[in-house]
């Protein structure tokens, strides 16, 4: 058997045993289609694009206070992506990388979609010989810009200056698109492998237009692409054009995904993507400043913990001798890590240090100095 062969007849086999799978027993049902725990769907028509859209809605635990608004992030190809991106946040969360964000998927509606085929043309800025579909990027930036984010605003508590935008592939394509065209409608990109060489690198264009009016791009930006899909020098030289601008205010952070596919790569670079745009300050605070810190707190009657200046660091030391390196978001905010865990420090009105918020994943607690 030629290895032509060969393929052709492992084809006919994974073809059959998918059939074997996909059958239904005499007399069975489809067990029914149900939705992802926790979540919310909204569905609009577009006045702008003359089509029906989808709107998946992801509410962080912290939305029951309704004290509070939230950052909101809106996700391309929602269809694929939603149930990656909410348990993504979920991980990120836990791990106290994030706040709580409302998460927004946007997809096409309607029975029996062809998602290819109308993302093809929701998130692409040109037209394309063959692809007669493509080219309205412009029309999709603008009912999103006038139509669901209205709608989202409407009806959640989330903030219209923490606006964030996230896509793949054509997705990042549409969202480097938008923040040349539409800078000011998000604070935060997030991409992975976006379609650099679409129409000739139309995008170097965008960006050198940009350039000539605008000496600041004040948004967090985060890209990636795949070790093994292609397109690496020409996703290298746009971040090196970009890099090159030194525009005020950008915060600009790329990695390169190893071991990743085109697809998978997604799997990888959100989680890193939700961790640099959002990313918490990390301050440098002199010694005389974390010394006022440095003692024994009391967790309860029997718990005890040490606060200690090390190196020009803030060191909890548990009982059990584990040490945790704690970094400054303020003067008096500190976090972990890469761990759920918070202390704002209370002070007197003489400036004395006399205990400590504490914020963890479970709940919070005051904790009191006692030396």
């Amino acid at each position: 058997m030629n290895l032509k062969t060969a393929r052709v007849v492992t084809i006919m086999i994974l073809a059959g045993i998918g059939t074997v799978f996909c059958q239904e027993k005499p007399g069975g049902t489809q067990p029914p289609m149900v939705p992802i725990l926790g979540t919310q769907q909204l569905k609009f028509h577009s006045a702008v694009i003359g089509r029906d859209y989808v709107l998946d809605v992801s509410l962080p635990r912290g939305y029951r206070d309704t004290t509070k608004t939230f950052p909101v992030l809106f996700l391309l190809d929602s269809q694929w992506d939603f149930p990656l991106v909410n348990a993504v946040f979920g991980e990120q969360y836990y791990d106290g990388f994030v706040p709580d964000i409302v998460i927004v998927g946007i997809s096409p509606a309607g029975e029996h979609p062809n998602y290819d085929s109308l993302r093809a043309s929701d998130l692409t800025p040109t037209n394309l010989k063959g692809m007669p579909q493509s080219g309205n990027a412009a029309k999709f930036l603008e009912c999103i810009r006038r139509e669901a984010i209205p709608l989202i605003e409407s009806k959640y508590r989330v903030r219209h200056d923490d606006r964030a935008l996230m896509g793949s592939s054509l997705g990042g394509l549409f969202t480097l698109y938008a923040m040349f065209h539409e800078s000011g409608s998000f604070s935060r990109y997030i991409l992975t492998s976006p379609s650099i060489g679409w129409d000739s690198g139309i995008l170097f264009t965008y960006e050198k237009e940009y350039a000539a009016k605008n000496t600041s791009l004040p948004v967090h930006l985060f890209m990636a692409r795949a070790e093994l899909e292609g397109g690496g020098p020409d996703y290298d030289r746009f971040v090196d054009q970009l890099k090159g601008r030194h525009y005020a205010g950008l915060e600009f952070r790329t990695s390169m995904l190893e071991g990743m596919g085109h697809s998978g790569g997604k799997s990888v670079g959100y989680p890193r993507g939700l961790q640099a745009a959002y990313a918490r300050p990390a301050l440098t605070l002199d010694n005389a400043k974390l010394n006022l810190f440095a003692g024994k707190y009391r967790v309860n009657p029997e718990i005890t913990v040490s606060i200690l200046q090390d190196a020009g660091q803030l060191v909890l030391v548990a009982p059990d001798g584990t040490r945790l390196p704690l970094q400054a978001s303020s003067e008096r905010d500190f976090y972990v890590r890469g761990t759920y865990l918070f202390l704002k420090f209370d002070m007197n009105e003489t400036g004395k240090v006399t205990g400590a918020h504490v914020e963890t994943f479970e709940g919070n607690m005051v904790v009191t100095r006692v030396m």
